[in-house]
């Protein structure tokens, strides 16, 4: 609100900035804090895996479609009168074609084709912990599904990397870890040449598999980065503007959470984020090793994915999507060894 009014934006915009902030930035607030609430997560485990079962169901459909040369868009719902960031949000999409590369991809039921991406890791994550063994197979199977039509680099990294980062941060205070470790590091040092030019050719080659996406959320990074630090380093712009023809006309503020956190929330927005998710990390990292807590390691697994996500992706634009990982992040931070006698168990 200070940066809507250090420059005098017309009464309009700051209800629809106050709007939009009640939608985004308080649901990552308030969906961690409903997990106090007296709710199963083995409800939500079950829903992610019907979730993953439909997109199994629709999906061999869908990747028809552009053969069948049926339209990319079906309709847009009549809620787009209300208002929206865009029609993106409202439409229901059969496929897209990616406008930098010219192939084809599918974003179900999210607004662009990343986003589905972040969608099915935190759902990969949550089926995990799904018991019975069809449901989780099915959900599993459904949120890798998500991660290869959206055709997010990504979302592809980071199915694979999460669940090894969390296996190693909650197992951390293990013997078997720990010498695992020990060698890995060891060998690291002796093959640290290869290693480094091994990890320098994935970077290169993860920026070229999509060249002109990468520059352009690089460019509106070192744009608002300076525009910041120039312009507004206390509170920020207060809202996003439009960028020039380098970048698409692409919002300054967007494609990156803590780039545009600084431009339109400045140096305090920032902070209002990374503090809340640094002491969510160390908390859920110290409970997730202890294993009769499994609900605080799903819960470091969402804090994990949000960080990734945020150097790609703006996480109060679609907390609408991945509510229910931050409900379990809720969940897991609350969690205590008494607490899992209380919950009905869920298997059926």
């Amino acid at each position: 609100m200070k940066g809507l009014a250090d420059y005098n934006l017309p009464t309009d915009l700051i209800i629809k900035s106050s709007i939009g902030w009640a939608k985004g930035w308080a649901a990552l607030a308030l969906y961690p804090l409903a997990g106090c609430l007296n709710i199963r997560p083995q409800l939500i485990y079950r829903a992610v895996c019907i979730v993953g079962f439909h997109t199994l169901l629709i999906t061999p459909f869908l990747l028809l479609t552009p053969s069948l040369h049926l339209p990319q868009v079906l309709y847009v719902s009549p809620l787009r009168a209300v208002g929206g960031p865009g029609n993106e949000f409202f439409d229901v999409p059969l496929y897209e074609i990616d406008g930098s590369t010219g192939d084809l991809r599918w974003r179900l039921f999210t607004p662009w084709g990343p986003a589905l991406g972040f969608v099915g890791n935190v759902n990969f994550m949550l089926a995990l912990q799904e018991k019975n063994k069809k449901w989780r197979w099915l959900g599993l199977a459904g949120s890798v599904v998500m991660c290869f039509v959206c055709k997010s680099r990504m979302a592809q990294v980071c199915i694979v990397i999460i669940p090894l980062l969390t296996s190693i941060l909650s197992g951390i205070s293990r013997p078997r870890v720990l010498i695992s470790m020990g060698f890995a590091s060891y060998l690291g040092g002796i093959f640290s040449p290869s290693i480094i030019m091994a990890a320098n050719n994935f970077w290169e080659g993860f920026k070229a598999a999509r060249a002109g996406s990468t520059r352009v959320r690089m460019a509106l990074k070192r744009i608002a980065v300076y525009r910041w630090h120039t312009e507004a380093p206390i509170w920020g712009h207060g809202v996003v503007e439009d960028g020039p023809h380098i970048v698409e006309h692409m919002p300054i503020g967007s494609h990156h959470t803590w780039a545009g956190l600084l431009f339109v929330k400045g140096i305090i927005g920032f902070i209002a984020l990374a503090l809340p998710m640094a002491a969510s990390f160390i908390y859920l990292t110290i409970k997730s090793m202890n294993r009769e807590l499994p609900t605080a390691k799903v819960g470091l697994s969402i804090v994990m994915i949000l960080f990734l996500y945020s150097n790609g992706e703006n996480l109060e634009i679609l907390a609408y999507l991945y509510w229910h990982g931050l409900l379990i992040m809720g969940i897991g931070c609350q969690e205590t060894p008494n607490s899992l006698h209380l919950q009905t168990k869920y298997t059926k």
